[in-house]
Formats: structure tokens, sequence, C-alpha cells
């Protein structure tokens, strides 16, 4: 069965109206002056505010149920931390020792607005930047771990996804046993491909740095939404940097890892994972779309879900995945 309809959670934006953000916001310490832009964001409600005396800032209210308190702290931390080693991340502001802010049901963070466009991937030169801000990143992410935050690993990614989907009937019928099987060779593959890499050191990540997350201004970069940092190997904030076939990938791929070498040593087996990590990302993006399908902004931005068609595509990528799995990883030339 489907999840019964959760009011608390999957409407509770619905109570978050304009005049209830910018009392927030002023209720932190900042005068706004009227203007109010929603931002593109599902997991979060994000919206851009127009403050007197200050450039814009970003007020970022947090899906209720999601993180603790301590989790939510935990990343604003190790945002800081980054910032303080003069790396291009865009921490929360401080007030008073506050970086988190509670007005009634509703937690939320702020942050300076930075604009830039998405990076071109094309560019050789750009991906070693970002190589050597992903190896000073991860610096830092190999101190210490994460109390508050999860591991990136195939049980919530992978069987947990599948599980989702099948137990709340979002998989159609004639389909069904396909996806069942093909999901458990999936992740007997995945599983594979993490021995092969010799199960990797973990470490803290930004863990969804995806070109849409970099912003590009000039020759500066910088690096926003640490919203899903946990514990994970390294290539996880590398691979989604990858594009194109693998003729493609392949350089990409050793300029990305020309940088990072230049501050942190790569430890080649994890290059195993790269085609892992991407199947376990497709299995909880189709899960956490389906767990989210009740907030009605899921359903305006995303009318293609929970047709037949997805599901024919989805199961279509992956099974191409499984195949991808079994072939040798990217080379690199180091």
């Amino acid at each position: 069965m489907r999840p019964r309809h959760n009011t608390e959670v999957a409407l509770a934006y619905q109570e978050l109206r304009p005049e209830d953000i910018m009392d927030a916001v002023e209720a932190a310490g900042f005068r706004c002056d009227g203007r109010l832009l929603a931002l593109n964001s599902y997991e979060n409600r994000v919206y851009q505010v127009g403050v007197e005396d200050h450039v814009n800032i970003v007020a970022k209210f947090y899906r209720p149920g999601r993180w603790s308190d301590a989790a939510i702290l935990e990343e604003h931390a190790f945002s800081i931390e980054l910032a303080d080693d003069e790396l291009p991340v865009v921490p929360p502001l401080d007030r008073d020792g506050v970086t988190l802010f509670h007005r009634d049901e509703f937690r939320f963070a702020l942050f300076e607005c930075r604009g830039g466009r998405a990076p071109d991937l094309d560019d050789m030169e750009l991906l070693a930047q970002l190589g050597r801000l992903v190896g000073r990143i991860h610096i830092h992410g190999e101190t210490q771990p994460f109390i508050n935050r999860p591991s990136l690993d195939v049980d919530s990614f992978g069987r947990e996804s599948a599980a989702y989907l099948l137990e709340h009937d979002f998989i159609p019928d004639d389909i069904r046993d396909a996806y069942r099987s093909l999901s458990t060779d999936l992740l007997t593959q995945v599983e594979h491909c993490f021995d092969r890499a010799g199960n990797p050191e973990y470490l803290r990540l930004h863990g969804d740095f995806h070109p849409g997350n970099v912003l590009v201004t000039e020759d500066q970069l910088h690096i926003v939404d640490l919203d899903d940092a946990r514990m994970g190997p390294a290539v996880q904030d590398i691979w989604m940097f990858l594009s194109g076939d693998r003729s493609e990938q392949t350089p990409q791929l050793n300029e990305i890892l020309e940088g990072y070498t230049q501050f942190l040593e790569f430890d080649a087996r994890e290059l195993h994972l790269i085609e892992a990590l991407r199947t376990l990302r497709i299995m909880h993006y189709a899960a956490w779309l389906a767990r989210r399908w009740e907030d009605p902004a899921f359903k305006r931005a995303f009318p293609w879900f929970d047709s037949g068609r997805y599901w024919d595509e989805h199961v279509l990528s992956l099974r191409e995945q499984l195949a991808l799995m079994q072939e040798e990883p990217l080379a690199w030339s180091n």
C-alpha cells in the first residue's frame, strides 16, 4: 500500500508564508526590505531575501523530521571549518554564536547570497581546479568522523530504496518481478565493486558534489549546499563531474585527479566504485521521489514520476548499470 498521507510532514511547508519567512529572518537580526525569491530546492525550502544595509541573504528552511539539530549543526561546523581554511565554501551565518535558528515549528539557517553559472565540464583547467578543491576538503574530512550524520552505504541507498518502492506499490505490476530480481543482482554487483575497491576508508564528504552545487564567477568558484554531507569514500565527491562516454570521462578523471593529488593521495582501487555509486544514486533518487510524493511541490515539479514510462526507463537505466559495473574501471594515468 502507498504510505498514508502525513499532513505534518508532507504539507508542512504549506504553512510557510512569505510573511513568516521575513519575520523569521528579522528575528535572527536582519531587517528585510520586502524582496523575496523562491530558489530551486525541493528537499528544503530556500529563499533569497533582500535585507537593508547588507548583501542579499539566503534563508534555508529545513524539511521537518529529516535531520536532527545535532546533525545540522555538525554540517554547519564542517562548512565553517572549511571556510576558515579559505576554501570557497558558503558557510551559515553566525549570529552571536548561533547558526541554526528556530521559528515556530521550523528550523532554518542563513547564508550570504552567492551568484554564478554552472561549471563548464569541458574546461580541463576548471576540472583540475575542482580536483584541488576536493583534495583540500578531504584533508579536513579525514581528520575526524561525523558522529551525527549517516554514511553512504549499500543498505541505506540501495536495499532500503528498493524495499520502499516495492513495499509501497510504486513499481508497476507488470515489471514488479523484474525489478525485484534486477535490484537483487545490482546490489550483489555493487558489493563486488566495494570488494574490488578494498573496502575503502570513509571520510567526511560534501556528499552531493555535482555541477549544480558549484557556482562559477570569472575565475572564482563557490561551493554550496552541504546538506547531504556524510561519511563515504573519497571518489563520491569526484565521479559526478564525469560526463559523456568512456573516452570523454577518462581525460576528465585524469584532470580532476591531477588536481586532487596535489593535496592528498588517492587510492586507485576506488575507481571500481564509480559505477556502483552511480547505481546507488539512481536507486536512491527514485525512492527519494517516492518518499516525498505526498508533498505537492514534488507532484508539480516531477509530473512524470509514478508513470509507467518512467519506471520502464528506470529499469532500463539500471540494466545498463549492471553491465557497466562488470566492465573494467576508468583508467587513471597516475
